[in-house]
């Protein structure tokens, strides 16, 4: 508006008739108008490299890459809704934000979604982060997995993401092997409460004990952990205290993790501090 009203006065006034004040509007009109471009591309720019901007790229990624993953077997199914929603449900988000994340998925479903120019755009933000990314390639792992089968297909989208992050093949497969064991870990913590509930039912009517799922195994144990039996315990120690700091929620979303996402963090945690307790107690440490 500015520039219409300066364009209007310097006009009439170098002219002094109707078609100097309107050569001089239109003119003032064209200068708003750059003022304003240039005004929203300031603001892109300070959006783009604002924690809001880095959190909502990891955010939007995450869900679209997990659509993505889900239609690679060539239909989306149950399972892969129930973790997307397990997902969302454990992330405590709010009606709005899980319709953002039902977008992203949905857009990773879509013929044609740019994975190589999607994750480009997250390795800007966070390719320096490499507990981040990890823990990014962890979630794909996880929707990869959510009827329990690894298919081939799956196996192709998580080495593409690996690489383009910089994690080798032989760093993918452990990730894999260490979910594997999460996984059990995980099952057998929903089993035992599935029996402490029904126990907790019947107990007035029946005082029976009710049997309880297997423990995890202490290969399932150091699996977590990424480490073996042969390992010195120092060394498992060692494993322990890197995995704890790696994915510590707090530290994690200080560096641009979502502050939804903690909760997802939290459990990694519990079952890394389970695993290590286990392996203690076996040895004795």
């Amino acid at each position: 508006m500015t520039g219409k009203i300066a364009g209007v006065f310097f006009g009439v006034l170098l002219t002094r008739n109707i078609f100097g004040a309107l050569i001089g509007l239109y003119l003032g009109h064209l200068f708003d108008g750059a003022m304003k471009r240039l005004a929203n591309k300031q603001n892109v720019e300070e959006w783009l490299t604002s924690e809001d901007s880095k959190q909502s790229i990891f955010f939007y990624t995450t869900f679209s890459v997990m659509g993505l993953m889900a239609k690679s077997s060539g239909k989306v199914t149950a399972e892969h809704i129930e973790v997307a929603s397990e997902l969302m449900d454990t992330m405590r988000l709010s009606a709005e934000q899980k319709e953002e994340a039902k977008d992203a998925f949905r857009e990773g479903k879509l013929l044609g979604f740019p994975l190589k120019k999607k994750i480009q755009l997250f390795k800007q933000h966070f390719g320096n982060r490499r507990d981040l990314c990890q823990f990014f390639i962890e979630m794909q792992i996880q929707t990869a997995y959510s009827d329990a089968i690894l298919e081939q297909a799956e196996y192709d989208i998580l080495q593409s993401i690996a690489k383009q992050l910089g994690f080798s093949q032989r760093e993918l497969k452990q990730l894999i092997a260490m979910w594997e064991a999460e996984l059990r870990f995980q099952n057998y913590k929903k089993q035992k409460e599935q029996s402490e509930q029904k126990y907790r039912r019947r107990e007035h009517s029946n005082r029976q004990s009710q049997p309880q799922p297997n423990s995890p195994s202490l290969l399932d144990a150091y699996a977590v952990l990424g480490v073996s039996e042969r390992d010195a315990s120092r060394d498992i120690k060692r494993a322990y205290k890197k995995l704890m700091a790696q994915n510590h929620p707090d530290k994690l979303v200080a560096k641009g993790l979502p502050p939804e996402m903690m909760e997802v963090a939290k459990q990694k945690t519990q079952d890394i501090q389970s695993a290590y307790e286990i392996i203690k107690k076996h040895r004795k440490i």
